[in-house]
């Protein structure tokens, strides 16, 4: 009997390695591939700002504040050059000098993607305009969540995802040790060649396994949107419409100043303005307690016309759901933990190339076959 059961064993562990090496094979290019440009993600806006100096100019100067007129400023100088009765404009609230980060999308349907835009600290030029996808990070950026490919490389990555899951357990379950667990993480310096391959492919998957889980689970939840829902089910947002069409529109200023008010211990990191008459502004808020520093979940709704709160998402109200979903962009971009977690999540997306490499290599030295070890 116990024979018999050594033999099951050894039969599960064969089938757990093959299943390893077959996903490996698989996926393993393209882990490697979403693990560079995650690395390279994770301060894409700190390195845009170094490839571009213009955007950098006057970064010395006071950040503006919540009644600067700049804001409507620079609404206005956008809208000059673009205006679309159906588009949206997008300003971040950075808390920092210097030009003023926005995005312009045209109307839903429209062929062209949005539109990036820096702003002059006052508002009055546009000192850079890109559009998304046509310059180095966001395409870097594009590669990462869709493979280049649209909504089809959407849910690409996000089963691929699901395939890596299972390779990082799999990995796990074959290293398994079933005797020494010291002998099982040591790494054999005097052994052949192939052998410091597999001890280099093991220690560095296992090291790295717990983290690597981590950003690969996000990302799965990331690129599939309808999985998560289904899963976390988080309060839906709301999308109220302005009362009236017509007549004055009120300010920026005024309508950060509204949120302000609605959510008083929150910090405005965002102000999206529809060209829509019928559209509501919607200022993106982060409250205390909202685990991601730039796109937090918490948003305020004012009526463009009378300045009248509309609706309050506030994510601190808005369910269990919501609570854990809003903790899934921080985990996959490091930011829960401020720079120390940034920095560990960089190193960490070198590693699915290093596994792929050296598990590559070991597979090719040992003839294509499986074989214990």
């Amino acid at each position: 009997m116990t024979g018999h059961g050594r033999s099951a064993g050894s039969r599960i562990r064969i089938l757990v390695r093959r299943v390893h090496l077959w996903l490996g094979l698989s996926v393993g290019l393209l882990f490697a591939l979403l693990g560079l440009t995650g690395s390279a993600l994770i301060f894409y806006t700190g390195i845009d700002a170094a490839l571009h100096p213009a955007i950098r100019a006057g970064q010395e100067s006071p950040a503006p504040t919540m009644d600067s007129p700049v804001w409507d400023r620079a609404l206005a100088t956008g809208r000059a050059q673009w205006h679309d009765p159906q588009g949206k404009w997008t300003f971040e609230v950075t808390g920092k000098g210097g030009a003023i980060p926005a995005r312009y999308y045209p109307a839903p349907g429209h062929h062209a993607d949005r539109t990036m835009i820096w702003f002059s600290a006052d508002g009055t030029r546009i000192v850079r305009a890109e559009p998304w996808g046509g310059y180095l990070m966001s395409w870097i950026y594009q590669l990462h969540m869709q493979l280049l490919a649209g909504d089809i490389g959407n849910q690409l990555v996000g089963w691929s995802g699901v395939a890596m899951l299972l390779l990082l357990f799999s990995g796990v379950v074959a290293w398994w040790p079933r005797g020494s667990w010291r002998k099982a993480l040591a790494f054999k310096r005097d052994a052949s060649s192939i052998r410091r391959l597999h001890d280099l492919h093991k220690l560095s998957g296992l090291w790295s396994v717990a983290l690597l889980l981590v950003l690969v689970a996000s990302g799965v939840l990331l690129a599939l949107p309808t999985v998560t829902q289904a899963l976390l089910s988080p309060a839906a947002i709301p999308a109220p419409r302005s009362l009236a069409c017509g007549g004055r529109q009120i300010t920026i200023v005024r309508a950060l100043a509204v949120a302000q008010r609605a959510l008083p211990d929150g910090h405005v990191v965002f102000v999206d303005v529809p060209e829509r008459c019928d559209g509501a502004i919607r200022v993106r808020v982060r409250v205390a307690g909202d685990p991601h520093p730039r796109f937090p979940g918490s948003y305020v709704f004012v009526d463009r016309s009378s300045g009248r709160v509309l609706a309050v998402h506030n994510v601190r109200r808005a369910g269990v759901g919501t609570a854990i979903a809003s903790w899934i962009r921080t985990l996959h971009d490091g930011t829960v933990g401020g720079m120390a977690t940034r920095i560990l999540a960089v190193l960490t997306g070198f590693v699915p190339t290093l596994l792929f490499v050296t598990g590559i290599l070991h597979w090719r030295r040992r003839g294509r076959g499986i074989r214990p070890v």
